[in-house]
């Protein structure tokens, strides 16, 4: 049976995001990477949907999302998002899965409402800001992205070269994006103003360093996190983004991605649904027993008030 995909248009102050929705159940965000868009998810949506409200948002100015000319950074990205599901979709608590640069918005989305974010699933990709030099998570393009009005120039009517090259570099193999994807990411990335809006994303990283680093003075991210890393060793990132997590969650697992470069959820669609449903099942469980634990114990005090503020519930 088929899983039926509806798009989406909602205005959010500035900017006009498109969505893709699929399933029912408790909500889940996918927040995709440079240079896709929600289309990066569609191997793993049909599973996801079985259990839950699916939402893969295109971020601003990318996919078919519109372009303001500022904005980019974390904290802005993430705010349109908290506001797409809890103004729009009336989703105040969800789950979030997120590859690439839907990573760091993901961290900002996360640290700025933590009794939102349930719990997420993250994709070969640090975290900028985590305490480390930031030419530690840099490859070459980060510079060259981040120069004003350059690569625009240079990419101009090259779109599909430039994208294609990233493509076959950045996974193990240089099938790892197939023919369909890459037509459809060419389409939305050679739209006016798409490229520079890519770009503009890799030169707000000084301020997402800033921000990150504000959150993080409030103490580390509390909800589970899952992360994995590309295994191949020219492409992916390996352990490094499990490592960069666990420097600003408390609660983080994870690991190597087999025979995977970057592009992990086109490459192995499968075993990431399946790690996402069996992550995410756990997380909730656990919600579900601490939310328990909580009514329980303001239930003691109102019953036994001389007697349940000394109840400490899973110390043994």
């Amino acid at each position: 049976m088929s899983t039926e995909l509806i798009h989406h248009y909602s205005t959010v102050g500035e900017v006009r995001l498109h969505y893709v929705t699929a399933g029912s159940g408790p909500a889940l965000v996918l927040i995709h990477g440079w240079p896709q868009s929600w289309f990066m998810w569609r191997g793993i949506i049909p599973a996801l949907a079985q259990y839950y409200r699916v939402i893969a948002v295109d971020m601003r100015g990318l996919g078919d999302s519109s372009r303001p000319y500022s904005g980019y950074d974390t904290s802005t990205v993430s705010n349109d998002i908290w506001r797409l599901m809890s103004e729009v979709l009336g989703e105040q608590r969800f789950l979030v899965g997120a590859h690439d640069w839907g990573g760091p918005v993901a961290f900002a989305l996360a640290a700025q409402h933590r009794e939102a974010v349930r719990a997420m699933a993250i994709l070969d990709v640090p975290v900028p800001g985590d305490g480390t030099p930031l030419a530690a998570m840099a490859r070459w393009h980060y510079g060259f992205h981040s120069e004003l009005d350059l690569p625009e120039a240079l990419v101009a009517g090259r779109e599909a070269l430039y994208l294609n090259w990233a493509f076959d570099k950045a996974g193990a193999s240089p099938a790892s994006i197939s023919q369909e994807a890459r037509q459809e990411y060419i389409r939305t990335y050679s739209q006016p103003g798409a490229m520079r809006a890519g770009f503009n994303y890799y030169r707000a990283l000084p301020q997402d360093v800033e921000d990150h680093q504000r959150y993080l003075a409030q103490g580390k991210l509390q909800m589970p996190i899952l992360v994995y890393g590309g295994g191949d060793a020219k492409s992916g990132r390996a352990n490094a983004a499990l490592e960069s997590w666990q420097r600003v969650g408390s609660d983080v697992s994870g690991g190597v991605a087999d025979g995977c470069g970057h592009w992990i959820a086109e490459e192995r669609p499968q075993w990431v649904a399946g790690r996402c449903l069996e992550f995410f099942a756990r997380a909730r469980s656990r919600s579900v027993l601490a939310i328990d634990l909580g009514a329980w114990r303001a239930r003691s005090r109102e019953l036994f008030p001389g007697v349940a503020a000394s109840l400490t519930v899973g110390a043994a």
